[in-house]
């Protein structure tokens, strides 16, 4: 049997790297979101009272552009949601 590896580079590319960003704020909402089948539900549907409101009393402190995206998207369930949260990220 033969096995095949592949080595990856994984240097700078194009001679410049982009470090990625620490998002906390984020990082909790979507933890909220895998806990609560409520708070879950209520940001998939009403992301703006989702945020509003927070979870278990505490809000979460986005930027004003990640509030912005995370009121924008429609997603059907949470894997959607992250899936196009991360890509509307890459493009700011």
């Amino acid at each position: 049997m033969t096995m095949l590896t592949l080595d990856v580079y994984s240097g700078p590319s194009a001679g410049f790297s982009r470090r990625p960003v620490a998002r906390p704020a984020l990082h909790r909402l979507f933890a909220a979101a895998v806990v609560s089948d409520q708070f879950r539900t209520t940001l998939l549907r009403e992301p703006e009272e989702a945020l509003a409101n927070g979870y278990l009393g505490q809000t979460f402190p986005l930027t004003d552009q990640e509030k912005k995206i995370i009121k924008n998207i429609r997603a059907e369930n949470l894997s959607d949601l992250a899936q196009k949260v991360n890509q509307a990220l890459k493009s700011i």
